[in-house]
C-alpha cells in the first residue's frame, strides 16, 4: 500500500509539474493584444522615471555585499578598476543596478535575461563552423527575469559611455534611443517569424560590413573583424606561455596570472576537468580527449568578475597544437534576490543553458563543473576570436551605429528565449518607449556618476581598499 501511495504521489507530482511547464498556445494577434493591454497597467511613458529609494540604498554596502564569495585578496583590484570612470563603475556594479531595477514597476513579462547587459558585453566570436558573428558574449548573470531590465541596463550604458567619450548629453541620449528603437523594431520582425527562423537567425560579420553606410565605416568594420580573427590560441599562446625545464608552462604575472600553491590543487583541477568532460556531448568529449592537460593557473579577468575564481588550463595535442580553456567561477546571479532562484542546482549549468538559449551559436567547448570545494564553474575557450569593440574615442555617429547593432542583437536573443509578440504588443509601433528609455538612461547615468563618486570617497576615507593598476 505504501508503495502504491508513493507511486501515486510521484505521479501526481509529475502531473502538476507537467501542468506548470506546459506552454499555452495563443496566436500572435492574441499575444500582441495581451501586450497592448499591459499599457493600461503600466504606461510606457512611466519607464522614463528613475528615482532612488528614499532610504536603504547605500551603493557601497551593496558592493561590499557582492564580495561575499570573492577571494578577498583580489577585491582591491576590482575596486581599482571600477574607480577609473563612471563607465567602469557601471560595468562592475551589475548587482547594484539589479537592486535598483527591482524597485521599479515591471510589465511582468519574463525572458531569459543576460543580467549584465552593457555595451561591452557584446562583440565578435567564432561559431563552430568558424564563421565570425556578432552577439552577446557574457552570461555570468543570466536568469529568467523581466525583459526590460536588460534593455534599461543597455540603454544606460550608452549614455554613461557617451559621457566618458565627452559627448553631449543629447548625443549620448540619441545613442540610447537608437538602441531601444532597434530593439523594438527588430523584436516586432522576429515576432512574425517561426520559432525555427528565429533560432537560425544570426548577425554575421559579412552582413555587418555590407550594412555599413559608407566606405569609411565599411573599412573600419573590416579592420575590427580582422582583429577578431587574430584573437586565437596560436596568437595569445606566446604571451602567456614559456618553456620551463623543457615543459610548456603558463607564465606567472602576479597579481593577474599566477599558479596556486596548494598541496592538493592539481588533484582538484584534474577532478574538475573530469567532471567538466562529462557535461559535454559525447562527440565533444572525443575532441577534448585529443588534448592533454599541461598546466593550470589562476587569472584575474574583467571588472565585475574580479575576485571570483577563474583559471586558465593549458592543453596540447599529440602534435603540440595548443588549446586554452577558461574555467570561470559561476556564482548565483545578481538577479536572483529579485527574480528568484535558478532552477539549476549547478550555477555553471545555469550560465551554459542561458548562453545557449540567448546566443545564435555557442562555443563547442562550453560546459560546466562543480569543484571539490563546492565552487561552480563554467568552461569555454579563452579567446577563439572573442573581441569586444573598443568604444573609447567613438564619435557620436559611431556610437549611435553601434547602439543600433546592440539593440538588434538583444532583440534576437530575447525573441529566441522569450515571447517576442507580447513584448512587441506592449512596445507598439510608435517611439513612446524609445523616448522614455532615453530619459531613463540619462537619469541613471546621473545616478552612476553619484555612485562612482561614493566609491571614490569610500576609498579616500579608508572604508575600502583599492589597487589601481598601471594603464
Amino acid at each position: 500500500m505504501a508503495d502504491k501511495k508513493k507511486a501515486s504521489d510521484k505521479s501526481k507530482h509529475h502531473a502538476e509539474h507537467d501542468a506548470e511547464e506546459a506552454p499555452v498556445f495563443r496566436s500572435r494577434d492574441e499575444r500582441i493584444a495581451a501586450g497592448r493591454a499591459l499599457r493600461e497597467k503600466f504606461p510606457r511613458a512611466e519607464h522614463a522615471a528613475w528615482q532612488p529609494p528614499a532610504k536603504g540604498r547605500d551603493p557601497i554596502a551593496i558592493l561590499e555585499k557582492s564580495n561575499k564569495d570573492r577571494l578577498k585578496e583580489l577585491v582591491p583590484i576590482r575596486y581599482g578598476r571600477m574607480l577609473r570612470s563612471p563607465f567602469t563603475f557601471l560595468r562592475g556594479s551589475a548587482g547594484l543596478m539589479a537592486h535598483d531595477l527591482a524597485t521599479m514597476p515591471s510589465t511582468g513579462i519574463r525572458v531569459q535575461a543576460c543580467g549584465d547587459c552593457h555595451l561591452l558585453n557584446f562583440g565578435f566570436f567564432a561559431t563552430p563552423e568558424r564563421n565570425l558573428v556578432f552577439d552577446i558574449n557574457d552570461f555570468d548573470e543570466t536568469l529568467p527575469a523581466p525583459w526590460e531590465w536588460d534593455v534599461k541596463r543597455l540603454a544606460a550604458s550608452f549614455v554613461v559611455a557617451g559621457r566618458d567619450n565627452r559627448l553631449s548629453d543629447e548625443e549620448a541620449r540619441d545613442a540610447a534611443v537608437e538602441c531601444v528603437r532597434a530593439y523594438r523594431e527588430n523584436l516586432r520582425e522576429y515576432s512574425k517569424m517561426s520559432p525555427l527562423e528565429v533560432w537560425y537567425s544570426r548577425l554575421d560579420v559579412d552582413t555587418l560590413i555590407e550594412m555599413a553606410p559608407d566606405d569609411k565605416a565599411r573599412k573600419l568594420r573590416q579592420q575590427l573583424a580582422d582583429k577578431a580573427h587574430e584573437r586565437v590560441d596560436e596568437n595569445i599562446f606566446p604571451k602567456i606561455v614559456a618553456q620551463v625545464a623543457g615543459q610548456h608552462r603558463l607564465m606567472d604575472q602576479p597579481p593577474l596570472l599566477f599558479h596556486v600553491n596548494e598541496a592538493d590543487f592539481e588533484e582538484r583541477a584534474r577532478q574538475g576537468l573530469a567532471d567538466y568532460r562529462m557535461s559535454l556531448p559525447e562527440e565533444r568529449r572525443v575532441l577534448l580527449d585529443r588534448y592533454r592537460l599541461h598546466d593550470f593557473a589562476m587569472k584575474v579577468v574583467g571588472i565585475g568578475s574580479v575576485g571570483t575564481r577563474c583559471f586558465v588550463a593549458l592543453f596540447f595535442s599529440e602534435e603540440n597544437h595548443p588549446l586554452l580553456l577558461q574555467f570561470k567561477e559561476a556564482c548565483p546571479s545578481v538577479l536572483e534576490p529579485y527574480a528568484g532562484k535558478s532552477r539549476y542546482e549547478l550555477q555553471g549549468q545555469r550560465v551554459v543553458t542561458g548562453q545557449r538559449l540567448m546566443q545564435s551559436s555557442s562555443d563547442i567547448f562550453l560546459g560546466w563543473a562543480r569543484g571539490k570545494q563546492g565552487h561552480d564553474f563554467y568552461v569555454r575557450q579563452l579567446r577563439d576570436m572573442k573581441f569586444s569593440l573598443p568604444v573609447e574615442g567613438c564619435s557620436a555617429v559611431q556610437l549611435k551605429r553601434y547602439a543600433e547593432v546592440c539593440g538588434w542583437t538583444l532583440a534576437r536573443a530575447h525573441a529566441k528565449a522569450g515571447d517576442a509578440a507580447t513584448i512587441s504588443g506592449y512596445l507598439g509601433k510608435a517611439d513612446n518607449f524609445n523616448e522614455a528609455l532615453g530619459d531613463f538612461a540619462v537619469a541613471y547615468a546621473d545616478q552612476t556618476e553619484k555612485d562612482h563618486a561614493a566609491l571614490v570617497e569610500a576609498v579616500n576615507s579608508g572604508r575600502l581598499q583599492a589597487l589601481v593598476e598601471e594603464e
